[in-house]
């Protein structure tokens, strides 16, 4: 093989989960499928008991536990001691939230500066925030009335929901929705484009305009 076909080594990704972990597991399909130049090389949770830590540990990939729990301190890592797992001992590249329903640390976010996405269940800036989690979500949108809702990826600030937005998919809200009949929607929306925006990272194909908005552009 000469160097010239040699191919760029796939990017670590890290994965935070705090449930069931869909999301995680359409991504890591995705890594085993080729679709993706990325490999799922830590899950981190502040639920180690959870859908997503198990699926992980029937993959052999290693689990971290974060924040530490609050009745067993010694069983988790503080701030500074995750931003060194994910940097020195894993060598993670990408950092993708998948249903974690914690804060990142600052310092974590700086670390990864325009390497951390996240996804929310709806069309944001709408319907986002602290407490805009799961079925609460599709709850609200169904009571407000909304035509349209969606899932949105974005990278991730300081703060809940607020960081730059990289891709959204819109789908129907029905009148006679249940917040469980546009959950499904919306959740089979997520499957398909969170594997697609990770990619996109894993491959160079964001870029930034001038202004802090991030643009996805289509494999060739």
């Amino acid at each position: 093989m000469s160097l010239g076909s040699a191919q760029a080594p796939k990017k670590r990704l890290a994965v935070f989960v705090s449930g069931g972990g869909s999301n995680f597991r359409a991504i890591h399909a995705a890594t085993q499928q080729g679709a993706m130049a990325g490999e799922v090389a830590v899950v981190v949770s502040n639920a180690p008991a959870c859908g997503g830590c198990e699926y992980a540990r029937q993959h052999g990939i290693p689990t971290l536990t974060y924040p530490a729990p609050k009745d067993s301190p010694g069983e988790g890592l503080g701030d500074e001691e995750l931003v060194q797992q994910l940097t020195l001992e894993y060598g993670v590249d990408i950092v993708v939230l998948a249903g974690y329903l914690k804060l990142i640390p600052p310092g974590l976010v700086r670390a990864f500066k325009r390497r951390i996405l996240n996804i929310h269940p709806a069309l944001l800036p709408a319907f986002g925030g602290k407490g805009y989690y799961g079925g609460k979500v599709h709850r609200a949108v169904v009571a407000s009335g909304a035509r349209f809702s969606g899932p949105t990826i974005h990278f991730v600030d300081e703060e809940y929901d607020t960081g730059p937005i990289l891709a959204q998919a819109v789908v129907p809200v029905y009148p006679t929705d249940r917040p469980e009949q546009l959950a499904a929607r919306v959740l089979k929306e997520e499957h398909r484009l969170y594997p697609l925006c990770v990619a996109a990272l894993c491959d160079g194909r964001v870029t930034w305009r001038e202004d802090g908005i991030p643009i996805m552009w289509t494999a060739h």
